[in-house]
């Protein structure tokens, strides 16, 4: 029953283009009323964003499946684009933000959420940068679905669709503050890991310690601090973190967060994401 409410509230999630819903007020999507400005066209600055802990999770589709790419260094690609506006506007994208048609964003079937993507319309040389936070398009043929603002600023609005080049732009994790004026970037170098429980009782904890073995094949470590003791799974990268977490909450670990480990033994930053 879990897994099946969990495929509803994907498919519900996979907003851009899909257009099948009863949750969207118009049948099909438009143009806004106006233009969009020249401050909502600017580039975003790309920056180092964990991944979101949803929309990360591999999907079916219409009867495709589709993989999470897990290495975006130097990812390119070649296709066509099209865009999403109006009729999507106000609603949630895959990843839980609300969809602006008058920010520059974009949906891409298989790239990380969010992701920062130059794309170049090769009709026409004009580029733009934009943060792919949502899922799509699912129509054949189709790379990316830009926003209005992206489309406008790119010249697809006018056409529907273009034929464009697309390049990951990456960005690196900043490292952990030092702790000591003797640390090193190296030796303060962070980890991610997954807090499922905590509790007075060691026991009570070690007793969930064998079922996470047998069910996802999970290293798990329990850590105790100020009386308090903790499990956690991992390490993990940031891909992998963010489809674990969306799996362990969607099978009963509700309270689950994402906390940064150092690689110093049961030392755990104060650094807590819940993304």
């Amino acid at each position: 029953m879990k897994e099946a409410l969990a495929l509803v509230a994907l498919i519900l999630s996979l907003s851009a283009c899909s257009g099948t819903s009863s949750r969207y007020s118009m049948k099909h999507d438009a143009t806004p009323s106006r233009s969009p400005t020249s401050v909502e066209m600017q580039d975003p600055i790309p920056r180092f964003e964990p991944y979101s802990r949803q929309g990360n999770a591999p999907y079916q589709l219409f009867g495709q499946h589709y993989d999470i790419i897990r290495n975006v260094e130097g990812y390119q690609e070649t296709g066509i684009a099209s865009w999403y506006g109006r009729k999507f506007h106000g609603h949630l994208t895959s990843n839980g933000e609300y969809f602006d048609m008058f920010s520059m964003t974009a949906a891409h079937k298989t790239l990380p959420l969010p992701s920062y993507v130059r794309v170049t319309n090769t009709a026409n040389g004009k580029q733009a940068i934009v943060r792919v936070n949502d899922r799509g398009p699912f129509h054949r043929g189709r790379i990316i679905d830009l926003s209005y603002a992206a489309a406008y600023r790119l010249g697809v609005v006018a056409t529907g669709t273009a034929p464009v080049h697309i390049e990951v732009i990456t960005q690196i994790q900043p490292p952990l503050l030092a702790r000591s004026n003797e640390s090193t970037p190296e030796q303060e170098a962070s980890q991610l890991y997954i807090q499922l429980a905590a509790a007075q009782s060691r026991e009570n904890l070690v007793a969930l310690v064998q079922p996470l073995k047998d069910n996802y094949q999970l290293n798990a470590t329990l850590d105790e601090s100020n009386g308090l003791h903790r499990l956690f799974v991992g390490p993990f990268d940031e891909l992998e973190a963010a489809q674990w977490l969306s799996t362990l909450r969607n099978n009963g670990y509700s309270g689950a967060f994402r906390v940064q480990r150092t690689n110093e033994a049961s030392s755990f930053s104060d650094t807590i994401d819940d993304r």
